[in-house]
């Protein structure tokens, strides 16, 4: 089960997620955070703190996130990860093209 929280800040976008982002569910989760980037431009901050999985598909929805962001000329940045869950993106190499705390 995953949960995402959206929130439209003067700064930029903030996307909270908690709980599991896998196959299952990782479409829904590119389709609100695109939407809601489509509906107001800007930097996107993920908050990661709460997020208990990912998957190998879920690092594919990032990198198409990020993709999406940077056409649009903005950043992205994923903060409060868990130490087990930013050792994938290292081991894939995404650390090297997206911004992680």
């Amino acid at each position: 089960m995953q949960e995402v929280i959206i929130e439209t800040r003067a700064a930029d976008l903030k996307v909270t997620l908690s709980g599991e982002i896998d196959s299952k569910n990782a479409d829904e989760f590119y389709n609100e955070v695109s939407a809601a980037y489509a509906a107001a431009p800007s930097d996107v901050l993920f908050d990661c703190e709460k997020l208990s999985f990912i998957d190998s598909t879920t690092l594919g929805t990032f990198v198409k996130l990020l993709k999406k962001v940077r056409e649009g000329g903005h950043a992205m940045k994923l903060v409060g990860m868990q130490p087990r869950l930013k050792k994938l993106f290292v081991i894939c190499a995404l650390d090297t093209i997206m911004e992680i705390e």
